[in-house]
């Protein structure tokens, strides 16, 4: 793995950022509402679309920017219909900014992939980035006390399959699609997460779990959202832009 030294720099900021995503994320859930987390953190589209669009280059029209918007209230009403409004109780202004911060970090872990991975393998990239993300998050454990040991084999055995599947699978085949399609693309399929799990605990026969009308409608509005941002900015367009 022969990188400039300035490539590897940035590689080992986006491991870091990751690191920072997960931890602000998973934390955010001790002080808030699982919707709230949950909505918060997946705002990133709102951030990838416009740095993308000034600083990269990868144009949005109007009808992708409302793509983007339409996806991210799809996940609202999705999230919310299925786990309620929260009580100010269950919410606190500690809880919602961590969460809101891991959702900035995510968008730009998302950017800074789509930066990097148009010179980088998705090998090396991951290499680092995956490693970096690591060491930094077992740091961060030590540094706060989280338990990292004793606990019972359930649920090693749950982190060990989220590893394997969600990050080695999943964010690596991920990170591979950065290099041919749009960052904005890339953040906003990735709202379509909750729906995704949904037909896979419906599908799973000891799950079985019937989706609800709201998982129906805030996903069907997620999967017009998703086509809309990823539509091509048509001549049309262009003139009407110009």
């Amino acid at each position: 793995m022969n990188l400039p030294r300035t490539t590897l720099v940035i590689m080992v900021g986006i491991g870091l950022i990751l690191a920072a995503h997960f931890s602000l994320w998973v934390t955010s859930l001790k002080f808030t509402s699982i919707a709230s987390s949950v909505i918060l953190v997946t705002a990133h589209p709102f951030l990838v679309g416009p740095v993308s669009h000034y600083f990269f280059g990868e144009k949005l029209s109007r009808i992708n920017a409302t793509g983007i918007l339409l996806s991210v209230i799809g996940v609202i009403i999705l999230v919310y219909g299925n786990y309620g409004f929260p009580s100010i109780a269950l919410d606190s202004l500690e809880g919602n900014m961590l969460a809101l911060l891991g959702g900035v970090a995510a968008g730009f872990y998302i950017l800074g992939g789509r930066k990097i991975r148009k010179n980088v393998s998705v090998t090396s990239y991951a290499l680092v980035v995956y490693g970096i993300g690591t060491l930094a998050l077992l740091l961060i454990c030590i540094l706060f006390s989280a338990p990292v040991y004793n606990l019972p084999m359930r649920d090693y055995q749950i982190i060990l399959l989220m590893a394997i599947v969600s990050g080695i699978f999943g964010h690596t085949f991920y990170n591979w699609t950065l290099k041919y399609i749009r960052s904005s693309i890339m953040s906003v399929v990735l709202l379509g997460e909750p729906l995704v799990s949904t037909l896979f605990a419906f599908a799973i026969p000891w799950i079985h779990q019937t989706p609800s009308k709201y998982t129906i409608f805030g996903g069907a509005i997620v999967l017009i959202g998703i086509y809309m941002t990823a539509r091509k900015i048509t001549t049309s367009e262009n003139l009407h832009k110009n």
